[in-house]
C-alpha cells in the first residue's frame, strides 16, 4: 500500500491508530492532508475546500491556453450545434483535453454538464466542438479559485440541484 489517509472526528482515535499501525508497520506521518490525487484540500473551523487550482494550470498549460483571455460565462445559451461543422483532422487533442475535463468535474460541479456535452463526441468531434472546449478552458482561467465546501450540517441528508433544460438542448 502507498497512501493512507484517516479522517475522523475525535483527534484521539486516528492518534491511537496512527499507534497500531506503527507497532505493525514501517510508517511515516506526513502529517494533514493538503493535497491528494490532484486535488488541493484545506480545512478550517467552517469546513473543508477542495479545488483544483494547480490542475487546471497544469491543463491551460497542455492545451497551450495558458495566456488566453478568460471569459465571465460558459457558453452563450443560444448556441446550437451545426451538424455539418468540419470534423477535426485527428481527434486525440480533444479526447486528451475533454479526459482532463471529465476529472475537474469532481471539485467543479459549474462545468458538468457541458463537459458531459463535449464528452459525447469524443469519437467524432467538430471544430465546433473544439471550440466549445476553448470555451470552458478560457472560462475556467477566469474561475480557477471555484472549488467545493463540505460544511458541517448537522445531517447526512445528500442534496443536488439542477437547471436542466431538455427542451433546450443544444443537439438537435
Amino acid at each position: 500500500m502507498d497512501d493512507l489517509i484517516t479522517a475522523r472526528s475525535n483527534n484521539d482515535s486516528i492518534t491511537q491508530l496512527k499507534s497500531e499501525l506503527q507497532q505493525q508497520f514501517l510508517i511515516k506521518d506526513l502529517g494533514s492532508l493538503k493535497y491528494f490525487l490532484g486535488i488541493e484540500m484545506a480545512a478550517s473551523s467552517k469546513g473543508f475546500f477542495h479545488n483544483q487550482h494547480k490542475y487546471v494550470i497544469d491543463l491551460l498549460k497542455d492545451a497551450d491556453m495558458l495566456h488566453t483571455k478568460p471569459v465571465a460565462n460558459l457558453l452563450d445559451n443560444k448556441l446550437t450545434l451545426d451538424p455539418s461543422s468540419e470534423p477535426l483532422a485527428s481527434c486525440n487533442h480533444y479526447q486528451k483535453i475533454v479526459g482532463k475535463l471529465i476529472y475537474l468535474t469532481i471539485t467543479r460541479p459549474d462545468i458538468t454538464c457541458i463537459v458531459s456535452l463535449v464528452s459525447q463526441y469524443m469519437h467524432a468531434p467538430t471544430v465546433q466542438h473544439l471550440g466549445i472546449v476553448k470555451r470552458i478552458l478560457r472560462y475556467l482561467k477566469g474561475t480557477n479559485g471555484r472549488g467545493i465546501v463540505m460544511t458541517r450540517n448537522g445531517h447526512s441528508n445528500v442534496m443536488g440541484y439542477t437547471d436542466s433544460d431538455y427542451g433546450n438542448s443544444l443537439d438537435r
